[in-house]
């Protein structure tokens, strides 16, 4: 499974994934999978993990960022990176977008966009 080597930003659908955060799953295969998230302002991605690597991009906003044990404001420009399992979340501090890039894929994501 994966997608079109094209995508459209303006047709690919952008879902609802919590209290003033909405995603848009973009190109992936079995190894790699793109997601832009927007975040209102007091969104919150809370701490959790997973086996997947992520890094990401900071696209625009303000977040205040842990992973692991250490926290720290980052701002458009800047970027992350999780290993597999590292506890990790993000407060929205000033509303904006990530782009995040796990290997693999995220299954949980594209079953949620079945449902």
């Amino acid at each position: 499974m994966q997608t079109e080597a094209f995508l459209s930003g303006e047709f690919t659908p952008i879902e609802s994934v919590g209290e003033g955060i909405t995603r848009q799953i973009l190109g992936f295969n079995d190894q790699i999978m793109m997601v832009k998230v927007w975040f209102e302002e007091g969104a919150q991605g809370y701490l959790h993990s997973h086996i997947h690597s992520q890094v990401t991009y900071i696209e625009s906003g303000e977040f205040e960022v842990t992973v692991g044990k250490e926290t720290r404001t980052l701002v458009a420009g800047d970027c992350f990176f999780m290993e597999p399992y590292a506890e990790h979340g993000a407060v929205c501090k000033r509303a904006g977008v990530l782009i995040d890039v796990f290997s693999p894929h995220r299954e949980d994501f594209l079953e949620a966009d079945k449902a």
